[in-house]
Order: structure tokens, then sequence, then C-alpha cells
């Protein structure tokens, strides 16, 4: 899985005030749990671009005063008005710890469906799953082109021994539906005469 770095500073106190000053200074107070003890530290808000503002997941390495600490982002909160980030939490990697994450879907193929005027749905842009460190993928891709109209794919049917989903197996990731206006024999049907040919 692909990692960026983030440059942070320990703080030494955690109370409103000195939170208040570091974020009246555009800075972040985040915490990297699952070490030893938790660590308190800021960064500048702008260093959580590339790890928030995309469709990729990562991990992150921390470089904390000179530590570097392998980690993922685990929680993040947002100002509700201006969506400025307020606080970040980070869970520290080891390599025989699992750690979940949400790793990014990507369909591939043409479904036959479609070609014969379906349309494809997907449901989850991104899925729950939980793994070693090592085993972490950086996106699921499901190949879709086996599907006719009618058909689904599950998380059931996209396991896999490297990771666990977080999700039941009969979640549907893609479906190939039946397009308002698909002909049939030249005629226009709608969903409701569809279903009842049966």
């Amino acid at each position: 899985m692909k990692s960026i770095t983030i440059q942070g500073a320990k703080r030494e106190s955690v109370g409103k005030k000195s939170t208040k000053a570091l974020r009246d200074a555009e800075l972040v107070p985040c915490v990297v749990y699952g070490g030893t003890e938790p660590l308190n530290f800021s960064t500048e808000e702008k260093s959580f671009k590339n790890l928030v503002y995309t469709p990729d997941a990562h991990t992150v390495e921390l470089v904390i005063d000179g530590q570097t600490i392998p980690a993922v982002l685990q929680d993040i909160q947002f100002h509700p008005i201006t969506d400025r980030i307020l606080h970040a939490d980070f869970y520290q990697l080891s390599e025989d710890k699992p750690v979940i994450m949400d790793v990014p879907v990507r369909i591939t193929g043409r479904a036959k469906g479609v070609v014969a005027g379906g349309v494809l749905r997907q449901s989850f842009r991104k899925l729950r799953l939980k793994a070693l460190p090592a085993n972490l993928p950086d996106e699921i891709v499901v190949d879709v082109t086996p599907l006719r109209i009618g058909n689904k794919v599950y998380v059931g049917d996209i396991k896999n021994d490297a990771y666990t989903f977080l999700h039941p197996d009969n979640a549907v990731v893609a479906a190939v539906k039946m397009s308002r206006n698909a002909m049939k024999g030249g005629v226009v049907v709608d969903d409701d005469e569809d279903e009842s040919e049966g």
C-alpha cells in the first residue's frame, strides 16, 4: 500500500487553550495510539491534503521530532461549518497486529449485461477490511465482465485469504440492472411490465 509522510511536533500541553492556539496557527492537534502510550503531536493542516482529499487509501509515516512511526488514519473530525480539520487520530502499525481500513473499489471490464442494454450499479466506493499491515491492498479490483442483466457481485465472491472484509458476505458490491429504456423485441418496456414478465 502507498504511504505518505506527515511531519509533526510533540505537544507538551493538551488543554483547550493550547489546542485553540494550535488551530489559530493552522495546525491540527493529533494523537497516535497503539504504542506503549498515546503520543500527542501537531502538524500543518495542509499535510492532510494527500491523505484525506483523495479516493486512494494510504498508510502514513509520521515523523515526529525525528522519530518515524508507521501508522494509519483512524478518525478525523471536521468543523461543521468551515470544514477545517479539527483533530485526527492515528493508529501505530506493527507487523503482527491487524488494522482496519477503508480501501477503494475499482470496477474493471464491461459487463455483458451492460452491452445488452443494462445499467451497472456500484454499491460501494470503498470496502472496510481488516488485515496485517503487509497485506493491506491499495484497492479491491472487481471484474464485472461476466455479469448479465440481473447478476450481482457479492462481498462473498471477492473474499481473499490476505484480509477479512467487515461486511456481510451477502452485501452487494455491484449489480447489472435492467435499463428503464431497455428494448425488448423493438418495444420499450418499463420496469413494471418487465417485472410482470416473470
